[in-house]
């Protein structure tokens, strides 16, 4: 008992969770064999039988439904005495890698990483971007932390939290005529500026779209948000962007801002591993970053 092994430990919770050896593998980033073996291990050293095969789903036995509610808490008590002894000893609240797209980045980040920032003053903080795909992937391969998405997203390992509603509008040239309802039948005979394929953000704008029956080809297709502005303002289209990229404090005056009809939203969510272990820097990041929905519901 006192040499319980916590890696071993956490293997355990991850199988029952997983439901199998080899998806608790996957999201271990270790083999098949090494995870039962290191359930092995942990089952000698409390001498208990912790889980059994019912079909091929892995359960928790007795001894390890009494273990499982303990694992949590102690889980959370080994990140609490680390987190101590890091601020004793560095100053840091750890490092955190997170991703999301260059709108988000722009247009929705900064005050939260502002805040973030003065309550935590030794916070590491790397911001990548890059399309839903390619966030999702990285949260899955641990090469970030956290992501802030565009649903829909899906994944075993993810723990997803949807946290604002993004409504799209049309952003066109002052001078353009446009009729009262901003319809697909309408940008069907404008000149119209998209986002780049192969993002979440450009299959919703394609899927409004087709539902009201029009396929176009765009005048031209871009992956920055500023860049499609700026063809606007050269007179060159329209376009359809998020909201939040044309919201009231980015809103430029020189551009006319139409809502769609009907109307479009994304839906924005905050995707992590279910297995991440959360130090005190990722703990707040991830409560900032789904305290969003308190501030949507509250707009």
């Amino acid at each position: 008992m006192k040499n319980l092994n916590l890696d071993y430990l956490e293997s355990f919770r991850v199988v029952i969770e997983s439901g199998s050896f080899s998806a608790a593998g996957e999201r271990l980033q270790l083999t098949q064999p090494a995870v039962s073996l290191q359930v092995r291990q942990l089952e000698r050293s409390l001498n208990a039988t912790l889980i059994e095969r019912v079909g091929r789903k892995a359960r928790p036995t007795a001894a390890g439904v009494a273990l499982l509610a303990h694992a949590e808490q102690i889980s959370a008590a080994v990140t609490s005495a680390v987190d101590a002894v890091a601020q004793q000893t560095t100053g840091t609240a750890g490092r955190v890698r997170l991703g999301t797209g260059a709108t988000a980045c722009i247009f929705l980040l900064p005050p939260i990483l502002r805040e973030l920032r003065a309550a935590l003053p030794g916070l590491e903080l790397t911001v990548t971007t890059g399309n839903t795909p390619e966030i999702a992937k990285a949260v899955e391969d641990n090469t970030i932390d956290i992501g802030l998405v565009t649903l829909p997203v899906s994944g075993r390992s993810f723990e997803i939290t949807p946290v604002l509603n993004d409504e799209f509008v049309l952003i066109a040239p002052p001078d353009m005529p446009l009729p009262a309802r901003i319809t697909p039948a309408v940008l069907a005979t404008r000149p119209i500026v998209l986002f780049e394929p192969g993002g979440n953000t450009r299959r919703t704008a394609d899927e409004w779209l087709a539902r009201g029956g029009v396929s176009l080809k765009p005048l031209m297709s871009l992956g920055s948000v500023e860049a499609i502005k700026e063809m606007v303002r050269a007179g060159l289209g329209c376009a359809i962007l998020p909201g939040m990229a044309v919201s009231a404090k980015a809103k430029p005056r020189d551009l006319a801002v139409r809502s769609l009809s009907p109307k479009l939203y994304r839906r924005l969510a905050v995707v992590i591993r279910r297995d991440k272990r959360l130090d005190r820097g990722l703990r707040q990041t991830l409560s900032a970053l789904k305290a969003i929905a308190a501030q949507d519901d509250d707009r």
